[in-house]
């Protein structure tokens, strides 16, 4: 597979990841799709046993998602610059504490960004237990499986 075509994959991949914070987006399925591609592409016995876990990964996702609350971040005061934020702080833990560094930077982001709102202490902690409670927990068991899914290609690609 080609520098170009690799480039896509890890575009799409990116896609997918913001279509996770993103209500009405199917993300999880377009890092699946993403990865489906790229092995499709590259038909090495790394790259069928990467999509296969992304399958495992993916499915145990969806199953911990129905296993808790429906989302309802609209009614628990989330908005977009939440979900901005809370991205960012995923993923800016996922690559400073690997792979469990997504869940603190995540409610990190969540706090951030309530504490830049509300201006106080109390008030963002309270903030991010109502958001989490109204659905972040289904965002962040979405993104993290997407996050492991997406650093286990990055490392077969710089591994082959």
């Amino acid at each position: 597979m080609g520098v170009w075509e690799l480039l896509l994959v890890g575009v799409v991949l990116l896609l997918g990841l913001c279509g996770v914070l993103v209500p009405g987006v199917p993300g999880s399925w377009l890092v699946w799709a993403a990865v489906m591609w790229w092995a499709l592409k590259d038909p090495r016995l790394l790259a069928w046993g990467v999509l296969v876990g992304a399958t495992v990964v993916l499915l145990l996702s969806q199953v911990v998602r129905w296993a808790l609350p429906p989302r309802r971040l609209r009614t628990g005061g989330a908005t977009p610059r939440m979900a901005v934020y809370a991205g960012l702080g995923a993923l800016a833990g996922f690559v400073l504490l690997p792979v469990v560094g997504a869940i603190p930077g995540f409610v990190g982001g969540i706090y951030l960004s309530e504490r830049l709102r509300l201006g106080r202490h109390g008030e963002a902690r309270a903030a991010v237990r109502t958001a989490m409670r109204s659905g972040g927990w289904s965002v962040l068991a979405e993104l993290f499986a997407c996050l492991l899914i997406a650093g286990a290609w990055l490392g077969a690609v710089l591994a082959g």
